[in-house]
C-alpha cells in the first residue's frame, strides 16, 4: 500500500470510529506503530486535527473540524449534504435510511460547531409548516448524530423522553439500533432503569448526551430490527380493532394490507381481516384500497365512520343539480 493510499485509509478509519487504540489501528493498516506515528505526524502537519492519547489504552481520534478526505466542503456544501441525508432518513427505503444515517453521523462528527448550529437553524424551515406529519418525523441534527455514534461505539446515553400521554421522564439506556418504520425513526435500546428492551420514537427525545460509559452489547431479541419495532408497535394498546370480511384471495389481501393488518382465509375467495388502529380513517383507507367487496363487522364506531365516508364519496360523484347545496358533504 502506497503512503498516499494508506493516509486515506487511515483517515477513513478515524472517521468510522470515535477512538482507535494505537496497536489496533496499526494492525488494521498492516504497519508498525512507529510507521503509524509517522503517518499521524504527517497528517497533523497537513492540518488534520488528530488527537493522540498516551498511556494504557492510548490511541488516536479525529477531532471536530476535520475536512472530509478526499473532499473539501464549503459551509454551504456541508449544510446541503447533511440536510439532504437527514431527509433520506425518513424516506421510503429502510436500507437507504440506515445508510443515510450512518453517512450523516460520519460527516457531522467532524464539522465545526458553527456549521452544526447553522444546519440546526436551517432544519427549522426545511419542512413546510402545513405538513405536521413530516415535521414530526424530524429531530435535531445533534441528537440524531449523537444517537448514531453512541450505537456505533456502544456508549450509554441519557435523554428526556415524552410519552404518548405527554409525560416526560429522564432515561438512561444502552442504544442498540436506529430504524425507520412508517416514516418515523425509532431507537431500540436496553433501558437501564427498567432492565428490559424498549423502543423510543426519536422525535420524542429531548437533548441526548453520551455518558462516556461503554457497555457490552446484548443480542437483540429478534433477527430483524425493523420487524422487532413493528411487532412492538402492534403490541401497543390501540383504540379500535376493525374487523371485516373481504371477498378476495387471502394472498392478495395480505399483500395489500402489508403489516397494517392481518388476514386469515375463510375459503379460496374470501378472508377475515383485522386492523388494529388509533384512527378509523386509516382503516377505512386500507379496506377501500383493496378494491374488493367488503363487509365491516365492527366495532360500531367503524361502521358509522365508514358509512359516513361512503355518503360523502357518493355525493361527490353526483350531479350537483341533483341534490340541495351542501347536502351530504359532512356526513350524518
Amino acid at each position: 500500500m502506497s503512503t498516499g493510499t494508506r493516509a486515506l485509509e487511515l483517515l477513513g478509519l478515524l472517521q468510522n470510529r470515535r477512538h482507535w487504540p494505537s496497536h489496533e489501528l496499526a494492525r488494521r493498516l498492516g504497519v508498525s506503530q512507529r510507521t503509524l506515528r509517522r503517518d499521524i505526524d504527517s497528517l497533523q502537519e497537513l492540518g488534520y486535527p488528530i488527537t493522540a492519547t498516551r498511556g494504557t489504552g492510548g490511541g488516536y481520534q479525529l477531532s471536530p473540524g476535520a475536512s472530509l478526505p478526499p473532499l473539501v466542503l464549503s459551509e454551504d456544501e456541508a449544510a446541503a449534504i447533511v440536510m439532504g441525508l437527514q431527509e433520506i432518513t425518513s424516506g421510503p427505503s429502510p436500507t437507504s435510511a440506515e445508510a443515510a444515517l450512518s453517512a450523516m453521523a460520519k460527516i457531522v462528527q467532524v464539522l465545526p460547531v458553527r456549521i452544526r448550529r447553522r444546519i440546526d437553524s436551517l432544519r427549522a424551515v426545511a419542512v413546510p409548516a402545513r405538513d405536521p406529519e413530516a415535521r414530526a418525523g424530524l429531530t435535531d441534527i445533534a441528537s440524531l448524530t449523537t444517537l448514531a455514534l453512541a450505537c456505533r461505539d456502544a456508549d450509554a446515553v441519557q435523554f428526556g423522553y415524552r410519552t404518548r400521554a405527554g409525560e416526560t421522564a429522564d432515561r438512561t439506556v444502552h442504544p442498540h439500533h436506529i430504524v425507520r418504520v412508517e416514516n418515523r425513526l425509532y431507537l431500540i435500546a436496553w433501558d437501564l432503569d427498567r432492565a428490559d428492551w424498549r423502543t423510543f420514537r426519536v422525535d420524542r427525545l429531548g437533548e441526548v448526551s453520551r455518558t462516556g460509559t461503554t457497555f457490552a452489547r446484548r443480542p437483540l431479541p429478534a433477527d430483524d430490527p425493523v420487524e422487532y419495532v413493528r411487532g412492538r408497535i402492534r403490541a401497543m394498546p390501540v383504540r379500535y380493532s376493525v374487523r371485516a370480511t373481504v371477498w378476495a384471495p387471502v394472498e392478495r389481501v395480505r399483500a395489500e394490507l402489508a403489516h397494517y393488518g392481518t388476514a386469515e382465509p375463510i375459503d379460496d375467495t374470501s378472508c377475515r381481516v383485522e386492523i388494529a388502529t388509533d384512527t378509523l380513517d386509516w382503516a377505512t383507507f386500507c379496506l377501500g384500497a383493496i378494491e374488493a367487496p367488503v363487509v365491516i363487522h365492527g366495532p360500531p364506531e367503524a361502521i358509522a365512520y365508514m358509512r359516513a365516508w361512503g355518503r360523502r364519496l357518493i355525493t361527490g360523484t353526483q350531479d350537483p343539480a341533483a341534490s340541495a347545496p351542501g347536502e351530504g358533504l359532512h356526513g350524518r
